[in-house]
């Protein structure tokens, strides 16, 4: 069914739970998985933090090497295949979100697979969310895998909502 899946990675225990799903499902359907790690970095506007604005970009980027070559060792243990890619955000109109449609585009995926937080309420209008943002832009079909402590807390909700009646 899917051939091309995106999974964006960043090193959090979100993402990490998203991508197990994308390698479950690339598996299945033997698809070419990419997994994609963005830097993002916002424009510098003073003078002593743009001295190690190089050094902060490259500490981004040596990261994206590293979960890539993680997310390389997994997919090859499940007999996956596919290449890690970082990309970076443009510095003037572009967003996280934009940034994974562009690759996403590139790569020709018929899935991305990303995983979110769960937020709710004013967390989540204070906090944004790249998943929710990039699901209204998305021009394929989008997987979002809520976090391990999003699933938890609606185990213990529907518990609680058991046990109430």
């Amino acid at each position: 069914m899917y051939t091309r899946i995106l999974a964006p990675i960043d090193g959090s225990v979100t993402s990490a739970h998203a991508f197990d799903e994308a390698i479950k499902i690339a598996r299945a359907n033997g698809a070419e998985l990419q997994p994609l790690y963005v830097v993002d970095l916002q424009p510098i506007a003073y003078d002593a933090a743009a001295t190690f604005y190089p050094d902060m970009r490259e500490a981004l980027l040596e990261e994206g090497r590293r979960l890539g070559a993680q997310a390389v060792e997994r997919m090859a243990r499940e007999g996956v295949k596919g290449t890690p890619r970082i990309s970076e955000v443009e510095l003037t109109g572009d967003d996280i979100a934009q940034r994974i449609l562009r690759c996403a585009e590139d790569f020709g995926a018929d899935l991305v697979v990303m995983g979110t937080h769960g937020r709710r309420g004013w967390r989540r209008l204070v906090l944004g969310s790249v998943a929710e943002r990039f699901m209204r832009i998305a021009h394929c079909p989008v997987m979002l895998v809520p976090g391990r402590e999003a699933e938890e807390d609606a185990q213990r909700r529907e518990q609680t909502a058991e046990t109430a009646d």
